[in-house]
């Protein structure tokens, strides 16, 4: 009953952290890789280490715009740049090896030209708005025979709620990553965000199902017990289930964001943030939300 008595409380910590999330994105806005703007990244790596101002100057001198370098493990760099046709990279790879006089390595070279980095980016977005459609879909027809005290479609809309909660969280806290670190929105980061909306989904299904069960049985055994209280006592019943399904899978890309590579290091980052906010909201948000709910009908 902790969580259910308090709800007021987890109310207003959502909705700041929410609030500051949107403020992030509204302010700073999203930095889009070349997978939603277009463009190329190149990978190259040196046999020793090498100054980033080196490779800058290499950059400028080929009147490159809009190019970013990013210094990575192993004397590597990843850089963006506009899209290049295969002479740019030829005569780009030979200005970083300052006309062979220096060693270098391409790891890897992406180039996405800018239709189909506008196309990508309708279809992220598209992607993310079908899951939610389908997931309030599923919800009302999983709890269509719960009508009372709250209708089975107002679970969808609840279960809803909390998945904006934990989408705009990872978001967020990207926009602000951007704009100091430089971090990018990429096709890996909607695939993060799918992968958190489906977890969440199940941890919010896994606690309302809960409480269907308790009504049922109290019902079925005329046992009476209020709303909050059959709230409280499912929470309670799938707490531990809930944290330790949790904590275990963020071990694991905890051990993914520190150990892995650079490739899928904001990947997981992503899902980290991500899957913590949607462990977060279907204890302390979207359960909470059936009582108070209930408390408006009755009102």
């Amino acid at each position: 009953m902790f969580v259910v008595r308090n709800r007021t409380f987890f109310y207003i910590l959502s909705g700041l952290l929410t609030g500051l999330a949107l403020l992030s994105i509204v302010v700073w806005g999203l930095k889009f890789g070349i997978d939603f703007q277009g463009g190329s990244l190149l990978e190259v790596e040196y046999p020793s280490a090498i100054d980033a101002e080196f490779v800058r100057e290499k950059l400028n001198a080929l009147s490159l715009q809009d190019f970013s370098v990013r210094p990575t493990d192993n004397n590597g760099f990843i850089i963006r740049t506009h899209f290049l046709s295969e002479d740019e990279r030829k005569a780009l790879l030979a200005s970083l090896s300052d006309d062979g006089k220096t060693q270098v390595t391409e790891k890897r070279f992406d180039s996405i030209g800018p239709t189909l980095g506008t196309e990508l980016t309708r279809k992220a977005f598209l992607s993310i708005g079908l899951v939610m459609l389908a997931i309030v879909l599923f919800v009302t027809f999983v709890f269509r025979k719960v009508s009372q005290p709250v209708s089975s479609w107002k679970y969808g809309i609840i279960t809803i709620v909390a998945l904006l909660h934990d989408v705009i969280m990872p978001t967020g806290i990207f926009a602000a990553l951007g704009h100091f670190r430089g971090y990018e929105i990429d096709t890996l980061f909607v695939t993060a965000l799918l992968v958190v909306l489906g977890f969440s989904v199940h941890d919010t299904i896994v606690v309302f199902d809960r409480v269907r069960e308790n009504l049922r049985r109290n019902r079925e055994q005329r046992i009476e017990m209020s709303f909050d209280e059959t709230v409280g006592k499912s929470i309670a019943q799938t707490f531990n289930r809930s944290i330790n399904t949790s904590l275990t899978t963020l071990l694991a890309l905890a051990a993914l964001y520190f150990l892995g590579s650079d490739a899928t290091q904001h990947f997981a980052l992503a899902l980290l943030i991500g899957i913590t906010a949607g462990t977060y909201s279907s204890i302390f948000l979207a359960s909470p939300l059936l009582v108070t709910v209930e408390h408006w009908q009755k009102k």
